[in-house]
């Protein structure tokens, strides 16, 4: 007979979320039970946010020691050890995973299930030989790379972000089929670590983002000698040689093309995990794009949650994070007005130079407002003495204010834009007026200057006018 456990919260998952969940529900005083099939860590550790950066990073140095001639140093092409890059990101996994193990989550107080859950009514779960009754649910099982319907993709072997950081020889020719923020992480990664690489897209490159800072990231890698196709639809992919693969794909003037490398990279987005959980059982509603919830991730199961990827929108692991923090409100202290607020959802593509956003694009603010109900402030990091000292000045800082001076969005491209984001997160969520970045002080000489300078920008024109000057040729005479 199984096991039956009684307890106040059972999360499903042990990804970002589901980890989040687990660990404030049972340090606040709730009995928690954690069910995960996979490994401890989800997607997020094992084969995306940190192996890939880990992989950027290795591919960011030995592009410094090509780059080291603009500080007058001897540029170099380095020698690319790709069972030694392997071990590095290896390793960089390690360090990070004693946070998220089961070990350090019995030690919480958790009950960890290691088997598959599925739902066998609205409050029960069996998993393994055990079946779990608890007052809420919470599901955070994540999602999982796509892979389209291509002909021939099926009988050729092919990475996705799930696979690729198991190689550990070096790439000849790397093809990747998807142009958005994987997509070309990777294809820039790889090129810097010594492969050719092509990439194939069927609309536009970087598609969701600003265009005008998306062409600066475009510049850049075509620069770096990537091959970027864009309007390229893949018809086709079919072995070639004994360890090659060919693609075919429509170009954008109606033409075919067929592109041969040795490995390929599918990107193309990803899907709910959803299939296999009984959701059916326990009267909860869901479709390919993921778990339907509203603003408090309740499910169409009273007391059943969704978070994260597992919920559709947001597939970032910062929002499943967020999540968290919503549902544990709800279940543990009863703030049931508890609700998500996707206002300042902030964004990062790990590109050199990254490419950051946080609120309404400039289109999508004139699109709800107007060109007349925006204004649209810019400072380029050649205006910017650390950028110039480190000479690298691709990007621009671009804020979209409403008429009242309220920050909407801003859109930052350039080195480090990712870690310059988070005051511009913050003015987006509290609706905060520029005039009070403008009026911060920030060390010098940092890139953070930049947006110090943005926002000064908002009043150039009124402190500059001849009006002002009036005014101030008044007030000397006393």
């Amino acid at each position: 007979m199984s096991e039956i456990i009684d307890t106040d919260v059972c999360v499903i998952g042990a990804g970002s979320g589901g980890l989040s969940v687990a660990a404030g529900a049972s340090q606040m005083g709730a009995r928690t039970v954690l069910i995960e099939k996979g490994a401890m860590g989800g997607d997020c550790l094992n084969f995306g946010c940190v192996p890939s950066k880990a992989l950027l990073a290795a591919g960011g140095a030995a592009q410094g020691a090509r780059d080291a001639g603009r500080f007058g140093l001897a540029a170099m092409s380095p020698s690319v050890d790709m069972a030694r890059v392997r071990a590095h990101v290896r390793g960089v996994i390690a360090a990070i995973e004693p946070n998220d193990s089961q070990e350090r989550f019995e030690g919480l107080g958790v009950t960890v299930i290691r088997a598959a859950a599925r739902f066998t009514g609205p409050t029960e779960v069996a998993a393994g030989d055990k079946r779990v009754r608890a007052k809420y649910f919470v599901i955070a099982t994540g999602s999982s790379p796509f892979v389209p319907p291509i002909p021939g993709l099926d009988a050729v072997p092919h990475f996705t972000n799930e696979t690729l950081f198991d190689i550990d020889r070096a790439v000849e020719h790397l093809i990747v089929i998807g142009g958005g923020p994987i997509g070309l992480e990777m294809a820039q990664a790889h090129r810097r670590l010594g492969a050719r690489v092509t990439v194939l897209e069927a609309a536009r490159l970087l598609g969701k983002d600003d265009p005008e800072a998306a062409a600066v990231v475009i510049e850049r890698l075509g620069a770096e000698g990537i091959d970027l196709r864009e309007g390229a639809k893949v018809t086709g992919v079919a072995a070639r040689g004994e360890a090659g693969v060919a693609v075919t794909v429509e170009t954008a003037d109606g033409g075919v093309e067929t592109i041969e490398g040795s490995d390929l990279l599918v990107a193309v987005g990803r899907v709910a995990n959803v299939e296999g959980l009984g959701l059916d059982a326990a009267g909860i509603a869901y479709d390919r794009r993921g778990i339907a919830v509203d603003r408090h991730l309740r499910t169409s199961a009273r007391r059943v949650f969704a978070i994260g990827d597992a919920a559709g929108g947001w597939q970032f692991t910062h929002m499943a994070g967020y999540h968290a923090g919503v549902v544990i409100r709800q279940m543990l202290f009863k703030m049931l007005w508890a609700k998500t607020d996707d206002t300042a959802v902030p964004w990062v593509t790990y590109t050199d130079p990254e490419l950051a956003q946080v609120g309404l694009t400039e289109a999508a603010a004139v699109e709800r407002f107007g060109a007349d109900g925006v204004k649209i402030l810019r400072w380029s990091f050649e205006e910017n003495d650390r950028a110039q000292a480190e000479r690298d000045t691709h990007g621009f800082v671009k804020a979209i204010l409403d008429r009242k001076g309220r920050v909407l969005g801003a859109t930052l491209v350039g080195a480090h834009a990712g870690e310059l984001l988070l005051p511009w997160a913050l003015a987006v969520q509290e609706r905060i007026k520029i005039a009070k970045l403008a009026g911060v002080i920030a060390p010098y000489p940092t890139r953070s200057e930049a947006t110090k300078r943005a926002a000064g920008s908002a009043f150039t024109q009124t402190l500059f006018s001849e009006r002002t000057r009036k005014i101030v040729r008044f007030l000397l005479r006393f």
